[in-house]
């Protein structure tokens, strides 16, 4: 299903950071949240694929598995999926009813001590809830849980991890993570618990102090990119080693060099997972195999040829996709189709990736906070190259295409599952 009314419902709520009241709507459903082992990954960018190559390895080392991630592209039965596969409607469709019911009994109790309001739960509160009930159901040997915005106060912040991951640190909903690294760092780095390893990706030398402070304050050993294990290579082939364990001539199924730091911070937190429960642990092959297969739809993906989509929306994620696009061949006109939500910073991420581009067409989704095409061109006046406001995505994308040569789709995973659609791609 692409929604569900009662998610649609609940979109009036708004987004409610905090964790007593999905704490206690939890526990009143008995505690899904604790049924099984789980890995619980953070980061501004490359959670996503972080959790994809975690995944597809527990997978292919014969575990079973369920995940949760957000924001989904096209539909919203792909944040929950077990076995790689996303849940069904009539599976969804239960859960979110059986949720929403519950809450509002719950609510009627809850309500003096938390300050419910007239929605117990917002859309994604309800989301998880949903999907914790549904991977506690499901005979799984582990969970993969991606944290939703932030750390401290998200609502997967419930869980009891057994290893947690904090992938990067960069400047994304400064208006409710603060206004710098530090603070960011400080809020991702919000999910560390006492006697927890946790993996830490590349990061600034000031989000690192932040994290490393909080973690020997909080007693949570750490694994840290460049000192506990070290990745090196190319995105066609890698290495990755610690103090016990060299792999060389591995290859990830997701493009582009960024993702080989987010492979090295899966295989560290594969690598924990099985010192905290060897019954978890994988094999050599099903690791290799699980890396080469990694699928995670929008980002630096091929939708054909000359289609490049990428839910790049921060300036980290624009340079990243810079660097992917520096490193192909560039022999006819590249077309920079960028559609972003208004709580966002257009300017920076069109900077990062116009030394790349021929011609920017801005553009928008259906998506209630999406800048309107006029509103983002004017936004970018100024840039290096030139910027024109192309309509929404069902008429600017067979504009961008006129011609021939490179389209290049950023700014918003939204946009990215808007574009699939419209080409067919599932």
């Amino acid at each position: 299903m692409i929604t569900h009314p009662v998610l649609q419902r609940l979109v009036g709520a708004g987004i409610r950071l905090g964790l007593e009241r999905v704490e206690a709507f939890l526990h009143e459903l008995g505690d899904p949240h604790l049924a099984v082992p789980v890995v619980h990954v953070a980061g501004t960018n490359g959670k996503g694929s972080t959790c994809a190559f975690l995944e597809s390895a527990l997978v292919a080392g014969g575990k079973r598995v369920g995940v949760f991630t957000s924001p989904h592209l096209q539909h919203v039965n792909e944040r929950i999926r077990i076995q790689g596969r996303p849940i069904d409607d009539a599976t969804l469709s239960a859960l979110l009813e059986e949720v929403v019911s519950r809450a509002r009994v719950w609510a009627t109790d809850a309500l003096p001590h938390l300050g419910v309001e007239e929605q117990p739960l917002t859309y994604f509160e309800a989301m998880t809830a949903a999907a914790f009930l549904h991977l506690s159901r499901c005979d799984l040997d582990v969970a993969v849980i991606e944290v939703g915005l932030g750390g401290r106060l998200d609502a997967t912040n419930v869980v009891s991890a057994s290893v947690s991951a904090i992938t990067s640190v960069g400047l994304d909903h400064c208006d409710k993570l603060g206004p710098d690294h530090a603070s960011v760092a400080a809020e991702k780095a919000g999910i560390l618990r006492r006697d927890v390893p946790a993996v830490i990706g590349p990061l600034s030398r000031e989000a690192l102090a932040v994290v490393r402070s909080m973690a020997g304050e909080r007693g949570t050993p750490l694994w840290v990119a460049g000192a506990q294990f070290r990745t090196g290579g190319s995105a066609d082939t890698f290495s990755w080693e610690d103090d016990e364990l060299r792999l060389a001539e591995l290859s990830s199924g997701l493009p582009g060099h960024h993702q080989v730091e987010n492979a090295g911070v899966a295989i560290a937190a594969l690598r924990l997972l099985g010192r905290q429960h060897p019954s978890l642990a994988v094999s050599e092959a099903a690791l290799r195999h699980g890396l080469a297969h990694a699928m995670n739809p929008g980002r630096c993906e091929w939708l054909s040829s000359n289609l490049l989509v990428d839910g790049a929306h921060n300036v980290e994620g624009a340079r990243r996709l810079a660097d992917y696009l520096r490193g192909l061949p560039r022999s006819a006109r590249r077309t920079l189709l960028l559609g972003m939500g208004c709580d966002k910073n257009p300017r920076s991420v069109a900077a990062a990736l116009s030394g790349e581009v021929d011609r920017v067409l801005t553009t928008s989704c259906r998506h209630p906070r999406a800048h309107t095409p006029g509103g983002l061109a004017e936004v970018l006046v100024g840039l290096d190259v030139p910027v024109m406001p192309a309509g929404p995505v069902e008429s600017a994308l067979p504009l961008a295409r006129d011609g021939g040569g490179l389209v290049v789709v950023a700014g918003s995973l939204y946009l990215a599952g808007a574009i699939r659609d419209l080409v067919g791609a599932t």
